[in-house]
């Protein structure tokens, strides 16, 4: 618990989060959840496996405000660093959530003059080809498809850009080898 705040009936990074005690990959509903339950919440919250105890989402950290709670929001929001990059990511709770909410748009641009802000949906953090939306300073959007980059300037035509043909081919052989681990994760007794 950090900031005095607790989960209480927010469960979304429950979703998100894979969970090898448990047998639970990422994107896939825990079956700890207590979707449709009056407090809601998660059924274990106080013998939580570590690597629930040890994920803290930004309200949990305190740096939103009281009403900002991810299952108010529509959106898990975590700062994380991708490569070498610290980024805002916001991982929303049905698709379209982003676009949907006012609150979430202004605390993507008071993130994203200082750091990007990564916008995908929580559910499909296992499908390596989902859509990514990426605010960059400026003004600035990326949206990542698969090895295409469309980025969007304001005033300008978008630009679309393929990734370079070495990067391609590493790339396929990257999701060659996550959809082979997949596949063995997902089949009954592996």
């Amino acid at each position: 618990m950090s900031g005095g705040r607790e989960c209480g009936a927010c469960s979304l990074c429950c979703t998100l989060l894979r969970v090898d005690e448990l047998g639970k990959l990422g994107g896939t509903p825990c079956r700890h959840q207590r979707v449709g339950h009056p407090e809601g919440g998660c059924g274990i919250h106080a013998r939580r496996p570590a690597v629930c105890r040890g994920y803290r989402c930004l309200w949990l950290e305190g740096r939103l405000e009281d009403g900002d709670r991810s299952d108010r929001l529509g959106a898990v929001l975590s700062l994380t660093t991708l490569g070498d990059t610290p980024t805002l990511c916001v991982h929303e709770s049905r698709p379209g959530a982003y676009d949907a909410s006012p609150r979430l748009q202004a605390i993507a641009a008071h993130f994203r003059e200082t750091l990007p802000v990564r916008i995908s949906d929580a559910a499909d953090v296992l499908d390596p080809e989902r859509p990514v939306r990426v605010l960059l300073a400026g003004g600035v959007e990326q949206h990542h498809l698969g090895d295409r980059v469309v980025v969007h300037r304001p005033g300008a035509e978008p630009e679309t850009h393929r990734l370079p043909w070495l990067d391609r081919t590493l790339r396929r052989a990257v999701l060659a080898w996550r959809r082979f681990r997949l596949r063995r994760a997902t089949k009954p007794g592996g």
